[in-house]
């Protein structure tokens, strides 16, 4: 394995454990458990690894948080699509925005939708309405947002991961 994805692999196993302890700071809206440091961590992942990565971050972490009973099963279509939406629309577009945008509609309309037949046929709540997890997710997801416009733009601008992740680096220039 290369010096490259083993430092992907530590980057995004600390990622994890960052999201999983965030929701320690969480506060419910509903039937969801809202956790905005997921949302932050999920654009950190787009950015600086990419989709595939990213929603592997937001899996794992939602799948942590529900074994230790920090989280519920709403967390995976929220935090997955969000955390996927982020990264293909940063890879493609390469600005922040696009990053931030894409975790805010990505978590909030289309995980918000998803949440729906998760909430009603799996977790059997009474889920009131179709668009009733939109509201919610945006609220969680826009703490999240925020945080992270304040701290991707300032690891960015200061090229933080760079040199540690290979970013901009042809893979005979990395050293092994």
């Amino acid at each position: 394995m290369k010096k490259t994805n083993i430092h992907k692999l530590t980057f995004a196993a600390v990622l994890t454990a960052l999201a999983v302890a965030g929701s320690l700071i969480s506060f419910p809206i509903g039937a969801s458990k809202c956790a905005p440091v997921q949302h932050l961590v999920n654009i950190i992942g787009a950015v600086f690894l990419g989709p595939a990565w990213s929603v592997g971050i937001a899996f794992a972490a939602s799948l942590l948080r529900n074994l230790l009973g920090l989280g519920s099963l709403l967390a995976f279509p929220g935090s997955m699509v969000g955390a996927l939406l982020a990264g293909l629309l940063y890879k493609y577009i390469k600005a922040l925005p696009a990053a931030y945008i894409g975790e805010l509609f990505g978590t909030s309309v289309l995980g918000g939708l998803l949440a729906f037949p998760v909430a009603k046929y799996i977790v059997g709540s009474d889920a009131a309405a179709v668009f009733g997890y939109i509201l919610p997710f945006f609220v969680s997801c826009a703490g999240g947002t925020v945080l992270a416009i304040f701290i991707v733009t300032a690891l960015k601008k200061a090229k933080v991961f760079d040199g540690f992740l290979g970013i901009g680096k042809t893979a005979g220039e990395v050293k092994a």
